[in-house]
């Protein structure tokens, strides 16, 4: 990472890539067109019609929250047809997925893309969504943090085990294993209090909404020093970054290194003009370089 270095700072957006929006290639060929570096995509396999928690944004629950495709299909799709960008989620629901599954999806992905693989997980805020698929709400950090090491210990090994609280498995053989050393980077996209040793313990970076918020960048440097660890070996992404030269400047010299705008679920005709509205921002900040 590179603290205030416009220069090195990639740009990419997110979206939810809906059966009514622009489709996954279309989308990934006019991001890579517009010099992008990245496109993400976030998950749910469903939103339960009780809707009994709600929405953390408040609230109505956008429609593109059951309409999407499945990441790492539409990420596939999108490796197919670009060359150079990098493709993540944003984020992945680790707790909804089985991680023997995952780490061959994901493992999968990065060989298929050639290695552009960016991970960015969560626990989620859906109680009942995790519970249709028998996850445990309450133990879900702990549970998501023995799947990522147990994907790790998969891509790392011919024959990987592991024995924990809630993921356990004898020695299997599972390939393909990814291109990039380690797998792909783990990104956490969470911004409680607890994310900041989470991130130390088991993350290659921090992708919170918004910015850092007063405070967290010590906490951050704290938390790494404990684990032996430099915030500056981090990845740091700023999600929902605001379309503005002056506010992005100022994002980039706090420390966030890759830079990500959020695109709606919208057709073509909605999504292309801000794509092109964003790529003329991103020139004006690398003009200032």
């Amino acid at each position: 990472m590179a603290f205030g270095g416009i220069d090195n700072t990639r740009f990419g957006v997110s979206t939810f890539p809906t059966d009514y929006g622009i489709q996954p290639v279309a989308l990934a060929r006019a991001v890579e067109e517009r010099g992008f570096d990245s496109l993400f995509f976030p998950e749910h396999t469903h939103i339960p019609a009780s809707r009994a928690t709600p929405f953390p944004g408040g609230g109505e629950l956008p429609k593109a929250y059951w309409h999407a495709h499945d990441p790492f299909v539409a990420l596939s799709a999108c490796a197919a047809v670009t060359e150079r960008i990098c493709l993540g989620t944003g984020i992945c629901l680790v707790i909804e997925r089985d991680p023997i599954t995952l780490a061959k999806e994901i493992a999968s992905l990065d060989m298929i893309s050639g290695g552009r693989a960016i991970i960015g997980i969560g626990a989620g805020w859906n109680r009942e969504e995790m519970e249709n698929h028998g996850a445990n709400y309450r133990h879900r950090w702990a549970i998501t943090r023995e799947k990522v090491l147990a994907m790790r210990e998969i891509w790392n090994n011919d024959a990987a085990e592991f024995h924990g609280e809630h993921v356990n498995f004898d020695p299997i053989w599972s390939y393909p294993k990814p291109l990039q050393e380690n797998g792909p980077p783990i990104w956490i996209g969470a911004n409680s209090k607890w994310v900041f040793e989470r991130i130390a313990d088991y993350a290659d970076g921090w992708m919170p909404i918004g910015g850092l918020g007063s405070g967290n960048m010590d906490r951050l440097q704290e938390a790494m020093a404990a684990k032996g660890r430099r915030v500056e070996d981090l990845d740091l992404a700023l999600f929902g970054a605001p379309p503005d030269a002056d506010q992005l400047a100022g994002r980039i010299g706090q420390g966030f290194d890759h830079v990500i705008f959020g695109l709606p679920a919208a057709p073509a005709d909605t999504v292309l003009p801000l794509l092109d509205r964003y790529a003329a921002v991103v020139a004006e900040v690398k003009a200032r370089a």
